[in-house]
């Protein structure tokens, strides 16, 4: 049996930014400081994904700095592997770990150097860290996969989390059958481009194998949910799965980007606009209330009128209830940050039409569920998210993990209810 992991000291912060990978490795980390009997520290675990992201994170250290100005500030992440000689220049950071040092219990015990940032690309492993729960979670991310090998012509994200590696099926499953145990509710598979998992495992087993082989070894876990999945990457035994097991969440999300296929192309995006809405009515037919939600960049470079008129009619055809806008931030060490620009203007324009777009896409999902009731798992007194990722604000109390929930009407996010 392993050993009870020593708690982190209460003394020592870790701040989120970005993704729900980071969210795990969070976690991860709040072990490894106790293990390592870290003392009187804040670490910010950065993101890189847009230009915003990284200013976001300069701010999260410097707010610590101010509200905690004995601590030693630790900056990882993203942004921190990709440029940490800039993030060791501010005054207000001690160390500087890159995304391979941060998940090492040995990083956070002295003397340690100021500036400790290896290689991602040589990384081959993708380590599994057993954890217990998340502090003030419902629901518990597990990283299954690591990397990217694609190269899109907007992402700086590969040079952040090195190449696409696998956790082994038998570590992913001890993991989550761990965390059933200890009652948690729901489980996230996570991962930088989650659809790759075990290509680099021997004999290359498809995501569909292991999210079957979850589903059997671990029968105490109530939910299983995936994040963020490539549309063109979706095998035949992950789709019945998601189309047809009541255990695994009815909600996905795809990494779709635009609906114009020039544009696609141009982000060496490796699905079409066709394949983007044949995926969409395929789900739908075979499980008719599995929600989708996708990301969708506005202002790409070379983008038109025309262009981006596409992009907001796939809203509807792909019958979309959750959209993730985001405006185009040119990073710099992309292909795209050489491509001919939009004015920043055009930029916020179009991405302010494609969030309205997306807040009536979500406005016609929450009125599908007005009159109906549900099971929503209680994230905290008043608040649950159904199955299919719907927010509901209610009324009752509650003890329990899944709470059966009555709905009146909604407020444009949230579905309004009472418990049944």
């Amino acid at each position: 049996m392993n050993a009870p992991a020593k708690p982190p000291r209460a003394d020592v912060e870790i701040l989120t930014l970005g993704c729900r990978l980071n969210a795990y490795e969070s976690e991860a980390m709040r072990a490894l400081t106790g293990e390592a009997a870290l003392s009187n520290a804040v670490i910010i675990n950065t993101c890189a994904v847009t230009g915003e992201a990284v200013r976001q994170a300069r701010q999260a250290i410097r707010r610590a700095r101010r509200e905690r100005p004995d601590a030693e500030i630790i900056v990882t992440g993203c942004a921190a592997q990709i440029d940490p000689q800039s993030f060791a220049a501010m005054p207000e950071v001690s160390r500087v770990l890159g995304n391979a040092e941060k998940m090492r219990a040995e990083s956070f015990t002295g003397p340690l150097e100021r500036v400790a940032v290896a290689d991602i690309m040589a990384v081959r492993e993708t380590a599994s860290h057993l954890i217990d729960g998340f502090v003030e979670r419902t629901r518990a991310y597990v990283q299954v996969q690591n990397g990217c090998d694609h190269r899109c012509t907007f992402c700086i994200i590969p040079y952040g989390r090195g190449n696409s590696r696998s956790a082994p099926a038998g570590e992913v499953v001890e993991q989550i059958r761990r965390l059933a145990a200890n009652g948690v509710p729901e489980v996230v598979l996570t991962g930088v481009d989650l659809t790759s998992w075990g290509a680099d495992l021997p004999g290359q087993p498809n995501l569909g194998s292991l999210v079957a082989r979850i589903l059997k070894l671990a029968s105490d876990l109530p939910m299983l949910r995936l994040s963020s999945l490539d549309a063109i990457e979706m095998d035949d035994q992950l789709f019945e799965l998601v189309t047809q097991h009541e255990r695994v969440a009815p909600y996905l999300h795809l990494s779709l980007q635009h609906g114009d296929d020039l544009i696609l192309k141009r982000m060496k995006r490796r699905h079409s606009r066709a394949q983007a809405i044949e995926l969409a009515q395929r789900l739908k037919a075979a499980r008719p209330e599995i929600a989708l939600g996708a990301d969708f960049i506005a202002g790409f470079p070379t983008e038109t009128e025309a262009h981006f008129a596409n992009t907001l009619s796939l809203i509807d055809e792909c019958d979309l209830a959750y959209v993730h806008a985001f405006p185009f931030s040119p990073r710099e060490g992309t292909p795209a940050a050489r491509m001919p620009q939009l004015g920043r203007s055009a930029i916020k324009e179009r991405a302010a039409r494609l969030r309205g777009a997306g807040a009536a896409a979500l406005e016609r999902h929450l009125g599908r569920w007005v009159g109906r009731e549900a099971d929503g798992l209680v994230e905290r007194d008043g608040f649950a998210r159904l199955p299919d990722f719907t927010a509901v604000r209610f009324e009752g109390a509650s003890g329990k993990a899944f709470q059966r929930l009555r709905f009146s009407a909604h407020d444009g996010a949230h579905l309004i209810g009472v418990a049944a």
